[in-house]
């Protein structure tokens, strides 16, 4: 029987700072604009946390019946390791993504129908990333999803139900946590190269290899701090205090350009979330004083 602590640890709370993170820094581009809404801002991290939650049971559905968690290096998952049935495990999915939905369509409702438009693409595309018969997660597109439904959308999102009107500030916070997320995935696939490859699933680190993934996250990292100043020259050149992140990125951008192989780059992967969630605190403080 799979007890609560499975479905804790196959729901990866460790990646839910990248949940947090656009919900925090659209929250703090609206309140700039005069037009911080609490509970909108409540509802966008109820669907941000719920469709990482669905992303994560998905991949471990997807994953486990294809047979590539069958020799993983990273955390346990569900189906992989025997510890839930994939109908489980699919169930648990879905009803993340009924949870996400509904508070969207509450949201939507207060704001504008067309963001349901919005919310089922990122559903369908939450599904797709390891489901279907061509995922585009094997293909290398993994980190075009990340970015753009895990940073640009997150965040704009999350500022456009609060202000209701394009602020270019959002774009530019969403550009940096999007850069976060996607390093976060991008030392995950570094990780799991060789057993990837073996699997025939083709991520952007296995269609790279691994210098070139190196240099790829550092690189995100640098667009990250670039991010920072963006913001900050739209807004309150306060912002510039989320450079301070860079204190909790450079040690794991370090590992990663050192050579962090298998399960040292595990610690990576949390540094990583907790760098993306400490841009969003450093720059959305900021604007929230202003």
């Amino acid at each position: 029987m799979t007890s609560s602590a499975d479905w804790i640890a196959g729901a990866r709370p460790r990646t839910l700072p990248a949940a947090v993170a656009p919900v925090l820094a659209g929250t703090g581009v609206a309140a700039h604009a005069d037009a911080a809404v609490w509970w909108k801002a409540a509802l966008a991290l109820v669907v941000s946390l719920a469709l990482q939650v669905g992303v994560n049971y998905a991949n471990d559905y997807s994953d486990g019946i294809r047979g590539t968690d069958a020799d993983r290096v990273g955390p346990m998952r569900l189906v992989g390791s025997g510890a839930a049935t994939p109908g489980a495990v699919k169930a648990a999915a879905f009803a993340a993504f009924g949870v996400a939905a509904l508070a969207g369509l509450v949201l939507a409702a207060t704001t504008a129908w067309w963001l349901v438009a919005v919310g089922a693409v990122c559903v369908v595309a939450a599904w797709y990333y390891t489901g279907g018969s061509t995922p585009y997660g094997y293909l290398g597109l993994g980190e075009v999803m990340v970015f753009v439904f895990f940073g640009l959308v997150a965040v704009i999102g999350t500022t456009y139900v609060q202000v209701e009107a394009w602020d270019w500030a959002a774009l530019y916070a969403g550009i940096g946590i999007g850069a976060l997320a996607c390093a976060i995935l991008v030392a995950n696939n570094l990780r799991d190269i060789p057993t990837d490859t073996v699997a025939g699933k083709r991520t952007l680190a296995v269609r790279l290899g691994d210098e070139r993934t190196r240099y790829l996250y550092a690189f995100l990292v640098l667009v990250a701090a670039a991010a920072v100043v963006a913001v900050a020259a739209a807004t309150t050149w306060w912002a510039l205090l989320g450079l301070a992140f860079l204190v909790r990125a450079v040690p794991p951008a370090r590992a990663v350009l050192g050579g962090a192989t298998g399960p040292a780059l595990i610690p990576v992967l949390a540094a990583t979330g907790a760098s993306e969630l400490l841009w969003s605190l450093l720059v959305a403080a900021p604007l929230l004083l202003a």
